[in-house]
């Protein structure tokens, strides 16, 4: 079971990988990060991904179904978030923990050389071996 460093190691290996957070959505701090930042800071990257990780967990229109309904299972209403821009993907995926599951795995792969398939499979990989503590 990899904690946080060993998995953002491992997210970097993905093909086309440029940067990895593990971000607390809630304050919007980095708990770590590897490789580069697309705005040259990994702290302004994290801040901005956990508003738009925040948004999506809290927004009831994200829910995949009726806000109570009991079949849908636990966590987050979210699993992940992938944000296209001109020059790379943003993974966001959603790490369900034993506390309040406020933290999510940030990927920024390379648009060319990356694997947007592949990347969303690892993350859920690493998101459900994480051990935080």
């Amino acid at each position: 079971m990899p904690g946080i460093d060993e998995c953002l190691l491992e997210a970097m290996s993905l093909p086309g990988a440029r940067g990895a957070w593990l971000v607390d959505w809630t304050s919007g701090l980095a708990l770590g990060t590897a490789g580069d930042s697309p705005v040259g800071d990994h702290e302004t990257t994290a801040a901005e991904a956990a508003e738009l990780a925040r948004a999506a967990a809290e927004y009831d229109s994200f829910a995949s179904g009726p806000l109570h309904d009991e079949t849908l299972p636990k966590g987050p209403p979210v699993e992940d978030l992938i944000v296209t821009a001109r020059g790379g993907y943003h993974v966001l995926r959603f790490v369900e923990t034993a506390f309040d599951s406020s933290v999510f795995l940030h990927l920024w792969i390379d648009r060319d050389t990356g694997n947007l398939a592949m990347a969303r499979i690892r993350l859920r990989d690493l998101a459900e071996r994480l051990v935080l503590g």
